[in-house]
């Protein structure tokens, strides 16, 4: 998938666990990790402004656009 999440890395960069963080944001641990592990299909821009505030970060530090290489098969 061309979007990388790295939630992870911010998480990290933050001392964070990914339980305080879904409760500082007011979404479920479970949805956290679905878009941690890169299997969401969307986020909402106000769930995305939340972490960005809550992990003092941009939504560039948390999404990256790499694009799929040409032997790669579409999902």
């Amino acid at each position: 998938m061309p979007i990388i999440v790295n939630l992870d890395v911010m998480l990290a960069r933050r001392k964070m666990k990914l339980n305080d963080l879904a409760e500082s944001v007011g979404i479920t641990p479970q949805n956290l990790s679905v878009l941690k592990t890169g299997k969401a299909k969307a986020i909402r821009f106000s769930t995305l402004e939340a972490i960005c505030q809550r992990l003092d970060c941009q939504p560039g530090d948390i999404l990256e656009y790499q694009p799929a290489q040409p032997d790669e098969p579409d999902p």
